[in-house]
């Protein structure tokens, strides 16, 4: 009889074992396909009989987070830490919410946490090195940033945050060498090209910085900034094309514009 129950005891641990593994694969399903509010439902009722499950914790932190549910996606990244105070992820996703409501000082230590326990994740990386910018830690945030782009050489978008690093520490040519990186991968975005053109006027090349901000202002006549850059590069090189640019921005708004007419008047 005792052996019988064993046996039973067994058999029933086995059918909740398999039944439980065949539910959270369906959750997976279904925050895979972006059916977050399905996943949070039965998120709940797993997580009402596995309680310290941390990996079920996380999905439903993201899926609060896509459905703009902050608050609860902190609550369960807190959870998850109380559960276990080495799961880098929860630090990370702490840190990116903290970030987004523009709280840069305490993104940066939870991301810092995060990278002390999983040196080789891009994401927490590339999100702590746009955290140093935030917070004025230039030289600190380039660092981060080229770790992240050994991690990830494709990113676009971590060669765009490696220039603002270094143009906030005046390495014009390093600047223009990493906006070039990012608009050799993303050409269409102007926010790019305009960056890209700046760092060259900036170093001193001056002919391919007006090259690019031609590119922008062909996409976009009206762009005030990527005018008065090209009028005042035109202007250094004794063009009087430059001054009239100068003024046209100068009516149209731009400060740098404004700043920059007594040159024409030297």
């Amino acid at each position: 009889m005792k052996r019988l129950l064993r046996t039973l005891t067994i058999l029933l641990l086995m059918i909740a074992s398999s039944s439980c593994s065949s539910s959270i694969q369906n959750i997976e399903h279904l925050f895979n396909d972006k059916k977050y509010e399905d996943a949070i439902s039965d998120l709940n009722q797993y997580l009402f009989f596995h309680v310290t499950d941390v990996k079920a914790l996380h999905m439903r932190a993201r899926s609060y987070e896509e459905i703009g549910e902050l608050e609860k996606s902190k609550a369960d990244y807190e959870r998850i830490i109380a559960i276990d105070d080495q799961y880098a992820q929860a630090y990370a996703g702490l840190g990116k919410l903290l970030f987004e409501q523009k709280d840069y000082k305490n993104a940066e230590l939870r991301l810092l946490r995060a990278a002390s326990l999983d040196s080789n994740d891009f994401d927490i990386l590339y999100l702590l090195g746009r955290s140093r910018i935030m917070t004025g830690k230039f030289k600190s945030a380039e660092e981060f940033l080229r770790r992240a782009t050994e991690l990830n050489p494709d990113h676009p978008k971590v060669y765009f945050y490696t220039g603002m690093a270094l143009a906030y520490q005046g390495d014009a040519l390093g600047c223009a060498a990493s906006f070039n990186s990012y608009v050799n991968r993303e050409p269409d975005n102007m926010v790019g090209v305009y960056n890209r053109g700046f760092a060259y006027m900036n170093a001193g090349y001056v002919t391919w910085a007006i090259e690019d901000f031609n590119t922008v202002l062909k996409k976009n006549p009206n762009h005030i900034e990527a005018m008065a850059h090209k009028g005042i590069c035109l202007a250094a090189m004794g063009d009087s094309e430059g001054c009239l640019l100068l003024q046209t921005a100068a009516n149209k708004g731009s400060q740098y514009a404004k700043d920059q007419l007594a040159f024409c008047a030297s």
